[in-house]
């Protein structure tokens, strides 16, 4: 695999598969913040991530095949279609606390979009 198709499948679904290049004319002299700031807000996007399959994790472990007989999960490739799939199934087919996780799930996709 040659050093292109590397990065372009990277891009497409490695890491930096939700992430888009940006380039912006700053000030010579505010350079600085403006990478400080997309730092930021990278890191605020992984963090989001993490917490996300996090939730995946906890419910996976806590409900299995209880709460997802029929569900495939893996073939899903966005993190965001997986927890809102995982927080319905929660909800639909869970107990209380069941249903509780898959609310603070969805109130978690909202606070991140």
């Amino acid at each position: 695999m040659s050093a292109k198709e590397r990065i372009k499948k990277y891009r497409e679904t490695g890491g930096a598969s939700d992430l888009v290049r940006v380039e912006v004319l700053v000030p010579k002299a505010r350079r600085d913040e403006i990478v400080s700031a997309a730092a930021e807000l990278r890191s605020a996007h992984r963090d989001e991530k993490s917490r996300l399959a996090e939730f995946i994790r906890i419910a996976t472990e806590r409900y299995g095949l209880r709460v997802f007989d029929n569900i495939d999960i893996e073939k899903l490739n966005d993190l965001p279609q997986k927890v809102r799939v995982v927080a319905n199934a929660l909800m639909e087919r869970g107990d209380a606390r069941a249903y509780a996780m898959g609310r603070r799930m969805v109130v978690q996709l909202g606070n991140g979009r």
